[in-house]
C-alpha cells in the first residue's frame, strides 16, 4: 500500500528533529553545513533554523571564516541551558550525584558514604540534600529530569521493589524525590543504565546485541537486543544473581540470592577465592588500594594481574564464565561486557581468560570484552537517560528511536 506523503507540519517536526540531532552530535554548525547533511534545500534549512530560534532551542554562537561576515557566517548551537538535569547513582551505602545542562555537560556532582547506622529518614534526607546541594552549585534554578539508578528489581510502573538486602531508605528516596521536585523522575535498575553507558560511550559501541554481566559488590546482568534494552515481563531480565550454578554449595530462594551466582562472583565470594590462593587483603599494596566506594574485589583483581596471579585469575575467570556460559546458552548475544568495577579493574586479561573459558563451555561463538567506564557507569547511564527525555519533551521525540 503506498505511503501517504508527510503533512507539512510533520515534515517541519522531521526536520526540526534532524537538525538538532545534528547540532548535538556534530557541534556548533553553520547553516551551509547543516544543508550538506541534512540534505535539505536552503530555504528549507534557514525556516528552521528561525523556527529553533524562536523556539528558544537555538541560539548563534559564533563566525566562521577569517573574513567572512553575515548570515552564511553564522555559527549556530543547541541552548546547553535550557533546560538542567540531574542523576544519583544509589548504592547500598553510598549516593553519587551530578548535575548537567541539556547537552550533558557536568556542571555538579558529589558524593556521600550513606551508613547502616542512619535510620531511613536521616538517610533520605542526607541523600535528598546532596542532591540540593549539587543543584545550587550548579546554578540551576530548575530541573527539567532526574535519573536514578538503584539496585534491586524496578517494576513497569518506575517503582522500586522491595528486595532483600536492600536498605528502606532506597525506596522511601525514590517517594521523596517524587514529592519535592517538579521534574519527572526516571528510576531504573543500576545494571541497566550501565549497559546503557557501555552502549553509548563505552565498550559496545559497535554492537547492538550484547549482554553486560555486572561484577561489584554483587552481580547482575543487562540485556541489550536489536538496540532495544529488555527487561522483561516484571522488569527482573538479568537477575543473574539468583541463578542456581555449580560450586555454591546450595540454591538461591526466592528472598535470598545466596547459593546463586552471587555466592561465585560477588565481592565477598571473590575476596575468599584470593584468601584460598594467598593474596593479601586489599589495603596490601598500592595495585591492590581499593579506591573509595568500590568493592574490595576489585582491588584483588588489580593486585592479581600485578603479581601475575595466573591460578587465582584462572579460578576467577572459570566462575564468571559459568554466569556468562548461562545467558550465552538462552540469548547467543554474541558479545558478553564485564562490566562493574570488578570488570572493569580486570580489563582486557580476565576477559580474555573468560572468553577462552566460555569457548570451551558453549558452542555458541561469544566474545568477551571488559567495560570501559566501571562503577561510573551507573551514573553516566542515568544522566543519559534524563538526557533523552528531556531532549524527547523539549526538541519532540523522534520518529523512529532506536537507543538502549
Amino acid at each position: 500500500m503506498p505511503t501517504a506523503p508527510a503533512s507539512p507540519s510533520t515534515a517541519r517536526a522531521i526536520n526540526d528533529r534532524l537538525a538538532l540531532r545534528l547540532l548535538q552530535e556534530e557541534g556548533p554548525l553553520t547553516a551551509g553545513r547543516l544543508k550538506q547533511l541534512t540534505g535539505l534545500s536552503r530555504p528549507t534549512v534557514a525556516d528552521l533554523v528561525e523556527r529553533l530560534q524562536r523556539a528558544g532551542l537555538v541560539e548563534v554562537v559564533g563566525e566562521t571564516g577569517a573574513e567572512r561576515r553575515g548570515p552564511n557566517a553564522r555559527v549556530y548551537g543547541i541552548v546547553a541551558g535550557r533546560a538542567h538535569l540531574a542523576a544519583l547513582d544509589v548504592r547500598l551505602r553510598s549516593v553519587t550525584v551530578a548535575v548537567t545542562d541539556l547537552l550533558g555537560a557536568v556542571l555538579a556532582e558529589a558524593s556521600a558514604p550513606i551508613g547502616g547506622d542512619l535510620d531511613t529518614a536521616p538517610a533520605v534526607e542526607r541523600a535528598a540534600a546532596l542532591l540540593e546541594e549539587a543543584v545550587a552549585e550548579a546554578g540551576a534554578t530548575r530541573l527539567h529530569t532526574v535519573g536514578v539508578g538503584a539496585p534491586g528489581l524496578i517494576d513497569s510502573a518506575g517503582v522500586l521493589r522491595d528486595s532483600a538486602g536492600l536498605p528502606a531508605w532506597h525506596r522511601r528516596l525514590v517517594a521523596v524525590l517524587r514529592e519535592r521536585l517538579p521534574a519527572p523522575v526516571l528510576v531504573e535498575n543500576e545494571t541497566n543504565l550501565a549497559a546503557v553507558a557501555e552502549a553509548r560511550e563505552g565498550a559496545a559501541r559497535d554492537r547492538d546485541t550484547f549482554v553486560l554481566l555486572w561484577l561489584g559488590h554483587g552481580v547482575g546482568a543487562a540485556v541489550v537486543l536489536d538496540g532495544a534494552l529488555r527487561r522483561g515481563a516484571s522488569g527482573g531480565a538479568g537477575e543473574i544473581g539468583f541463578l542456581p550454578v555449580p560450586g555454591t554449595g546450595g540454591l538461591p530462594s526466592a528472598s535470598d540470592c545466596a547459593g546463586g551466582f552471587h555466592d561465585l562472583a560477588g565481592s565477598t565470594a571473590v575476596q575468599a577465592l584470593a584468601d584460598g590462593y594467598g593474596l593479601a587483603g586489599p589495603a596490601d599494596t598500592p595495585a591492590a588500594r581499593g579506591r573509595e566506594g568500590e568493592p574490595a574485589s576489585a582491588g584483588l583483581v588489580r593486585a592479581a594481574l600485578d603479581r601475575a596471579a595466573d591460578g587465582f585469575l584462572d579460578a576467577l575467570a572459570e566462575r564468571i564464565a559459568l554466569g556468562a556460559a548461562a545467558v550465552s546458552a538462552v540469548l547467543d548475544p554474541g558479545c558478553v561486557v564485564l562490566g562493574g568495577e570488578t570488570g572493569h579493574a580486570g580489563g582486557p586479561e580476565l576477559a580474555a581468560r573468560v572468553e577462552a573459558r566460555l569457548a570451551a563451555l558453549s558452542p555458541l561463538r561469544t566474545e568477551v570484552r571488559a567495560g570501559r567506564l566501571g562503577g561510573g557507569a551507573v551514573l553516566r547511564g542515568a544522566l543519559l537517560t534524563a538526557r533523552d527525555a528531556a531532549q524527547d519533551d523539549l526538541f519532540g521525540a523522534p520518529p523512529q528511536t532506536r537507543r538502549p
